[in-house]
C-alpha cells in the first residue's frame, strides 16, 4: 500500500439527540469521493474515537467499507494507551474490511523510545494491517522520535508515517527515511503545503472534511512541484484553517460540517463551538462552499 495525496481524517457526525447520524454519515463520505480525496480515516481522534461505543466504531467502519467500495484505502483509528488492546482493536478493523490502521502513539502513558519501537513492531508483527504510525505530542503526551521512526521503517508492515508536529526541521528528518515502501504524511494543514513542497507525500487532513476538492487541488498542486501556484492556492485556505485550530478539534470543523447539513454536534465533554467564534463559523462555511464551487467549475471547465 502506497498512501499518497489529500487523506481526509472524518468527523463523526452525530444527530441532535447524540446519536450517530449514518445518513450524514453516508454524505460525508459522498463528498469525499466526489472532492476527490485519495483515502480517509475512520473514527481516529477527529471522528471522536474515544466517544465511541465497540458497536458504534464497528457500524462506522462497515459502512465506510461499503460506501467507498474499494475506491480508496479505508484508514481505521485503532491506536490505544495498551499494546495488546491496540491490536485487538486492530484485528477487529480488518475483520470489518480496513484496509490499514492508523495507530498513534498510546497516549497518557509516556512510554519510552524503546517502548514505543516494541509497541509499534508487536502491533505490526500481528499483522492485521498495515499500520501507519502518528506522532502528536499535543494530545498523546509522548513524542515518536525520527531516530524511533529510523527503528521501525524497515519492517514490511509499518508503511508510513502521520507527523503532527509543524516544525520544518521535524519533516526533514522524516523525508530522509522515506522510500517506495514507507510514505511520510503531514498531519498539520496549516504547515502541509510546505512539507509536501519539501517531498511529503500527502496530508492526513481535518479541512479536508469541508473542502475535500480544494484540499485534493493543493495537493495536486504542491505534489507536483507547482510551487506558486500551490502556495497561492494554500493562502486562500489559509483562513480555514486557522479558524478550525481556535477551539481543541474537532469542535471548528463540526461547527462548519453543521452549517453544511452534516451532523448536529459533539460528545461530552467536548461542547459546541463557543459564541464568540459562531461570526467567524458563518463566514467560513460561506469561504469552504465557495472554494469548493470554483474547484468543481475548474473542473468542469
Amino acid at each position: 500500500m502506497r498512501l499518497t495525496g489529500s487523506i481526509t481524517a472524518l468527523a463523526t457526525p452525530f444527530d441532535a439527540a447524540g446519536e450517530l447520524d449514518l445518513d450524514a454519515w453516508r454524505r460525508l463520505l459522498q463528498m469525499q469521493i466526489e472532492g476527490g480525496t485519495q483515502a480517509v480515516v475512520v473514527a481516529g481522534s477527529t471522528g471522536e474515537a474515544a466517544a465511541l461505543f465497540d458497536a458504534e466504531y464497528d457500524t462506522l467502519l462497515r459502512i465506510a467499507v461499503e460506501e467507498i467500495a474499494g475506491r480508496i484505502p479505508v484508514l481505521a483509528g485503532t491506536g490505544l494507551s495498551n499494546t495488546t488492546k491496540t491490536i485487538e482493536l486492530t484485528r477487529r478493523a480488518a475483520l470489518l474490511g480496513a484496509d490499514a490502521a492508523l495507530v498513534v502513539t498510546p497516549p497518557y502513558v509516556r512510554p519510552t523510545q524503546a517502548g514505543l519501537i516494541a509497541h509499534y513492531r508487536a502491533i505490526a508483527d500481528d499483522g492485521a494491517l498495515p499500520v501507519v504510525l502518528y506522532n502528536v505530542p499535543g494530545r498523546t503526551g509522548g513524542d515518536l522520535l525520527p531516530e524511533t521512526v529510523a527503528e521501525l521503517v524497515d519492517h514490511p508492515r509499518i508503511v508510513a508515517i502521520k507527523e503532527a508536529r509543524s516544525e520544518p526541521e521535524r519533516m526533514e528528518a522524516l523525508l530522509r527515511l522515506k522510500s517506495e515502501s514507507f510514505a511520510v504524511l503531514s498531519g498539520d494543514d496549516p504547515t502541509a503545503c510546505r512539507a509536501m513542497l519539501a517531498g511529503a507525500d500527502g496530508v492526513i487532513s481535518v479541512a479536508s472534511n469541508v473542502i475535500p476538492g480544494a484540499f485534493r487541488r493543493l495537493c495536486d498542486l504542491a505534489r507536483g512541484g507547482e510551487r506558486a501556484g500551490a502556495e497561492t492556492w494554500n493562502a486562500r485556505l489559509m483562513p480555514l484553517f486557522d479558524f478550525l485550530g481556535v477551539e481543541p478539534n474537532p469542535i471548528p470543523v463540526k461547527a462548519v460540517l453543521q452549517r453544511m447539513g452534516v451532523g448536529h454536534g459533539l460528545r461530552l465533554p467536548l461542547l459546541p463551538l463557543s459564541a464568540v467564534h459562531q461570526d467567524s463559523a458563518a463566514r467560513m462555511t460561506a469561504l469552504a462552499i465557495e472554494l469548493e464551487t470554483e474547484r468543481r467549475d475548474a473542473l468542469v471547465a
